[in-house]
């Protein structure tokens, strides 16, 4: 079975950031997906699931609602490993381009009183939030943003080289 791009990216050497995942043509649209990383894979740890949930419901409510980009998000969501969210966004932008719509959004968590749809009959899973946490991972995303605004690594994923043997074997070699 042939391997993903998304696995030839090293994942011991990212860092939080905004970077393209991929990008996609549907019909004649093009479609961006994001990685938006809060948290280095591996080697920080990964972001509570309670947390991680609420910020979610927070983030997507908020990109949904800005009246610049709303007609223009696709998806928000989390990463399976909790180290971030995907973000899919109609059109084809860099990441620096989405920076300030990013950090707007982390800085929103911190004037949030209440999880947006986190009531039995809005959520799958209502009562897994916790919003204290997500105001602290999103203040910790933002101060990380602001402070590394100007260092090109937030906006470029590392790559890797995948070397394939003749027989077909994938070894990796960063």
């Amino acid at each position: 079975m042939e391997l993903i791009p998304s696995f030839s990216v090293d994942h011991t050497l990212i860092v939080p950031g905004i970077f393209i995942s991929r990008q996609d043509r549907i019909g004649a649209e093009t479609v961006t997906t994001y990685d938006v990383r809060l948290t280095r894979p591996n080697r920080e740890p990964a972001i509570d699931t309670a947390a991680m949930h609420s910020l979610e419901h927070l983030i997507a409510t908020f990109l949904r609602n800005d009246p610049q980009w709303k007609d223009e998000i696709i998806y928000w969501g989390p990463m399976g490993c909790l180290t971030g969210f995907y973000l899919i966004l109609k059109g084809s932008r860099a990441p620096e381009e989405i920076f300030d719509l990013i950090l707007r959004a982390f800085r929103s968590v911190d004037e949030a009183q209440v999880v947006p749809g986190a009531a039995e009959k809005n959520c799958g899973n209502y009562l897994m939030h916790n919003l204290a946490m997500a105001k602290w991972h999103a203040k910790a995303f933002v101060g990380y943003l602001e402070k590394n605004a100007g260092d090109p690594a937030i906006f470029a994923y590392p790559m890797t080289e995948r070397l394939i043997t003749d027989d077909g074997q994938h070894f990796f070699d960063s």
